[in-house]
């Protein structure tokens, strides 16, 4: 398996406090059209679940979007009256909510191109290998606090469009760029089956 921790070092990771006595912040209402009320997201849409993700992660995109450089229309307007109060407020709340099991998943994809990719990477020779994305998104792609999101079941065009995104430098928040080196050696094909294979697993563990 290639490991991305064989590429980088990343640094310690601080663990998140469990944060689901948290009261919604008033800002909290503009997110559930897109992200739904109980935060799990809109698989038909593409809107991804932000249930559950590391807060760290949370507050980091929110900034992000504030500051551009990461890019959606609409988080841009949202994010853009937020302080870091707020953001912090925003992430705790969602990090807090409950992860629910969808009433049905897609199909796994046929081929195990996604899967190897996820679980193994891909060695295309030095200095090209392609890590393993459980490497740092954890065992069945869960997440690992603060600074790696959950990809199990969120919505595949989501997935697939933030892999071009980061592919193409329009996502450019992390300044260890671990993402920007992994997208851009992948090819279409290879975004596409990856994409496909997580949005068919379940959310939770067990």
């Amino acid at each position: 398996m290639v490991r991305l921790k064989d590429w980088f070092f990343a640094g310690a990771l601080i663990c998140a406090v469990p944060c689901a006595a948290h009261a919604a912040p008033p800002q909290v209402a503009a997110c559930a059209g897109c992200h739904a009320a109980n935060g799990m997201g809109n698989p038909v849409a593409g809107f991804p679940a932000l249930a559950g993700q590391p807060s760290g992660y949370l507050e980091q995109q929110l900034y992000a979007f504030k500051h551009g450089t990461r890019r959606n229309a609409i988080m841009n307007s949202f994010a853009t009256s937020l302080n870091a109060a707020d953001r912090k407020a925003i992430a705790a709340y969602y990090h807090g909510m409950p992860v629910v099991a969808p009433a049905s998943l897609p199909a796994a994809p046929a081929d195990d191109a996604g899967a190897t990719l996820a679980t193994e990477g891909a060695d295309a020779g030095t200095p090209h290998a392609i890590p393993a994305c459980d490497s740092c998104h954890g065992a069945g792609g869960l997440g690992v606090a603060p600074a790696f999101p959950r990809l199990a079941g969120q919505p595949e065009s989501y997935i697939e469009s933030q892999l071009i995104d980061w592919r193409n430098g329009a996502r450019t928040e992390s300044d260890l760029h671990l993402m920007r080196n992994v997208a851009v050696l992948l090819t279409s094909a290879q975004i596409k089956a990856v994409s496909a294979y997580f949005a068919s697993l379940p959310p939770t563990a067990g």
